[in-house]
């Protein structure tokens, strides 16, 4: 009996000492280091989707009406300005061109005719006149007969490669018909809209901005290797979305760039007074941010932002806090709302200054 004494005596104060380091434990646990959110001028990388356009992109349709007698290219094929592309059956605009220049050299003869009895006052010069303008209608038939027959011949307008070819060799072609699409992809368009606030900053800004460069993100997520530069922006706002579209230019000397792409410009947004945040103090639910926010009693309660962008360790803060607010900057995962807690104070500028010091 005496022995059970002493061993319950003995698992008693082993449960003291466990509970005692548990709860020293836990009072440990509860001290979080909290900090204030801070305004700074600063710049951030801001993304905009983009619609890549070649600086030249055409359809090419027949002028005439016949049978496609000849394909010269394929497609994807690079080809030349000027170089043949397709040939319509020319034998009607052919006899078209020999009856033209037949009448016309008719018109000849005749007026030949007329200016010798003309000459000799047999015919009046009314008559000459009548055979002159006869000849200048039939040389006109030529020139149109000629013109015609030229565009039985499709050549390329500019440099550039082949798209899809959907006719082939014996069909039937009407006037307007496509043949295909050429596209000239030295130079690339991305057309990207921006918002009127982030365009009055533009512009406002312009003169403290380095350049105008902007790169562009593919859909593989890999950046291009050349940057662009934003040369146009369109005379007028959207009236549905608020939008205005700015247009960069990009070089293509790699041909990797298509018409038609897609892809994301990011372009360098300069940020007067922005508050930010470090980023490990959020967290997120259904694509919502939230950060957990101390009262003056030392009871958290959460949040939610706005975040208008993203510096490497930091969000640009558009609304939900400001910089009287002090917010919890570790163990968002271990507290819930109304929560009570011990904290340390960190200044923001010192946070800021190790988030630096561990990205370096």
């Amino acid at each position: 009996m005496k022995r059970i004494s002493v061993f319950a005596g003995a698992l008693a104060l082993l449960c003291l000492i466990s509970c005692t380091n548990k709860k020293e434990e836990k009072e440990e646990a509860e001290k979080f280091v909290v900090t204030n959110p801070i305004k700074i001028d600063t710049s951030f990388t801001k993304q905009y989707v983009s619609q890549i356009r070649s600086v030249r992109n055409i359809e090419i349709r027949a002028q005439e009406k016949g049978y496609l007698q000849n394909i010269y290219v394929d497609e994807g094929q690079y080809v030349k300005a000027g170089q043949l592309l397709f040939r319509i059956m020319p034998g009607m605009y052919q006899a078209e061109l020999l009856k033209a220049q037949a009448e016309a050299k008719g018109a000849e003869i005749e007026l030949q005719n007329a200016k010798s009895l003309a000459d000799k006052n047999i015919v009046s010069k009314n008559e000459q006149a009548l055979a002159q303008a006869k000849l200048e209608q039939a040389r006109a038939e030529v020139a149109l007969a000629k013109l015609h027959l030229s565009f039985t011949e499709i050549r390329a307008p500019f440099s550039g490669t082949i798209d899809r070819i959907p006719l082939k060799l014996g069909s039937l072609i009407d006037e307007g018909e496509l043949l295909t699409s050429l596209s000239d992809n030295s130079q690339m368009f991305a057309y990207f809209n921006v918002s009127e606030p982030e365009y009055l900053d533009y512009q406002t800004h312009i003169k403290d901005r380095a350049n105008t460069k902007v790169s562009l993100l593919l859909a593989n997520n890999e950046v291009f290797k050349f940057k662009g530069n934003v040369e146009v922006i369109e005379s007028e706002f959207n009236n549905e979305t608020g939008n205005i579209a700015f247009r960069a230019r990009f070089p293509n000397t790699d041909k990797l760039l298509k018409h038609g792409e897609t892809a994301e410009v990011q372009m360098i947004v300069p940020l007067k007074n922005a508050i930010v945040i470090p980023q490990k103090a959020t967290y997120e639910i259904q694509d919502k941010k939230y950060v957990f926010v101390v009262n003056k009693n030392n009871v958290i309660e959460s949040k939610e932002i706005t975040v208008t962008g993203e510096i490497p360790d930091l969000y640009v803060i558009a609304s939900g806090i400001s910089v009287d607010d002090k917010i919890l900057l570790e163990g968002v995962q271990k507290v819930k709302d109304d929560d009570k807690i011990k904290y340390e104070y960190v200044s923001p500028n010192e946070v800021i200054t190790h988030l630096r010091l561990k990205a370096e």
